[in-house]
C-alpha cells in the first residue's frame, strides 16, 4: 500500500469518529482509536435480527468491540455459537467460544468483553467450527462493500486465519452494524488484496446489501504481513516458522 494510502485511511478515521461525537452520537468508550460504539447499536442489531442471514445462521464469528455488543448477545438469546477474536490475537487459542448452552450466566453479561473473556473458552483455529456469520467491526463503510477498520488489521487477519482453516467459505456472509455517519462516498476507502469486503451493512434504519464483485481473500498473504506484527501474534510464529520449515 502506498503511503498516500495510509495517509487518507488515517484522515478518514479522523473524519468519521469526529463526525460523530460532533453529532452526540458517540458512546462510552469514545471513538478514537476505536471501533467506535454508537447511539442506535441496539436497533441496528435488532435489524439485522431480523433478516434471512440471521434467522438461518447457527454460528458466528463477532469482533469483541462494544458496538457489537448487542449483536453477540442477541446471537446467544438465539441459541448461536459465538466465537471472538482474542484482542490482538495475542494468545497461543486466539478465539473464544460462547456455547449458549453451556453459560451460567445471561447472555448480555456473557458477550461483553469482560464476560467473554471469563465465560468464554479459549479455543484454537483448528477447534473452530465452519461460520455461517461473520460480524466486523468497522470506523467507516461505503455501499460497495469497502471498510476501514481502526487501522491494526486484526480483523483481516482473523478472517484469514480462518479462511486458510477452510471455516469461512464463499457462502459465509460478511456483516457489520454501524451509524448511518460511518457511511461514505464509494471510492473512498482504499482497499489491498488483504482487506475484507462486505456483503452486508446494517444500520439502526437501513439494510445495505453490497454488490462490489471484490473478491476474498483465501487465506493468509504473507507478502502483505510486516515481520514486527507476525512476531507479537503467536499464532502467526509458529505457522511462519512451519512455513520456513517446509
Amino acid at each position: 500500500m502506498h503511503d498516500s494510502d495510509d495517509d487518507r485511511k488515517r484522515a478518514l478515521r479522523e473524519e468519521v469518529w469526529q463526525a460523530l461525537r460532533d453529532a452526540g452520537v458517540a458512546r462510552f468508550p469514545g471513538t478514537r482509536g476505536r471501533i467506535p460504539n454508537f447511539t442506535g447499536a441496539e436497533s441496528a442489531a435488532e435489524r439485522l435480527r431480523g433478516l434471512d442471514l440471521w434467522t438461518t445462521a447457527t454460528t458466528v464469528k463477532s469482533n469483541p468491540d462494544s458496538p457489537q455488543w448487542p449483536v453477540r448477545q442477541r446471537a446467544l438469546e438465539d441459541g448461536m455459537t459465538v466465537f471472538i477474536a482474542v484482542p490482538r490475537l495475542r494468545e497461543e487459542r486466539p478465539f473464544l467460544r460462547l456455547d449458549p448452552e453451556r453459560l451460567d450466566v445471561r447472555p448480555r453479561a456473557a458477550s461483553s468483553i469482560k464476560g467473554s473473556a471469563e465465560h468464554g473458552v479459549p479455543v484454537g483455529v483448528d477447534e473452530l467450527e465452519p461460520v455461517d456469520l461473520v460480524v466486523v467491526g468497522c470506523v467507516a463503510v461505503d455501499r460497495s462493500g469497502a471498510r476501514l477498520g481502526k487501522g491494526g488489521g486484526f480483523a483481516d487477519l482473523e478472517f484469514a486465519l480462518a479462511s486458510a482453516a477452510r471455516l469461512i467459505g464463499p457462502q459465509t456472509t460478511v456483516v457489520t452494524t454501524v451509524h448511518p455517519l460511518q457511511m461514505v462516498a464509494d471510492g473512498r476507502i482504499p482497499m489491498t488484496g488483504h482487506d475484507v469486503p462486505l456483503d452486508v451493512i446494517v444500520t439502526p434504519d437501513e439494510v445495505i446489501t453490497c454488490a462490489s464483485g471484490r473478491e476474498r481473500p483465501a487465506g493468509i498473504l504473507w507478502d502483505h504481513l510486516p515481520p514486527d506484527k507476525v512476531d507479537e501474534i503467536p499464532l502467526l510464529r509458529r505457522l511462519a516458522a512451519a512455513r520456513r520449515v517446509g
